[in-house]
């Protein structure tokens, strides 16, 4: 697949979405935690930005940078999440 399609657009955003709500409930409270859940929402936000300008494909790397962070963040345990489905944790 080579389109970034509107659905496909709404898939990630969604998907992110729900990893960052999640994440913000399982902070571990620490100020490198805080870091990385902010890095991870001015991402998600970029990425509304530009989707609204209709730069769809650089909302989609603003999306996966977002979730990049949520992700590591996760891996290294400042995010105390389970959902194997939303992040790499297993």
């Amino acid at each position: 697949m080579n389109n970034i399609t509107p659905e496909r657009l709404a898939k990630y955003f969604d998907y992110t979405k729900r990893a960052l709500d999640e994440a913000r409930k399982a902070v571990d409270g620490s100020s490198r935690a805080m870091e990385f859940l902010d890095m991870a929402s001015r991402y998600y936000s970029d990425a509304v930005h530009f989707h609204s300008k209709s730069d769809d494909v650089t909302a989609f790397a603003a999306l996966n940078y977002a979730h990049g962070w949520l992700d590591a963040g996760a891996r290294i345990g400042l995010f105390k999440v389970t959902n194997s489905e939303l992040f790499v944790v297993d």
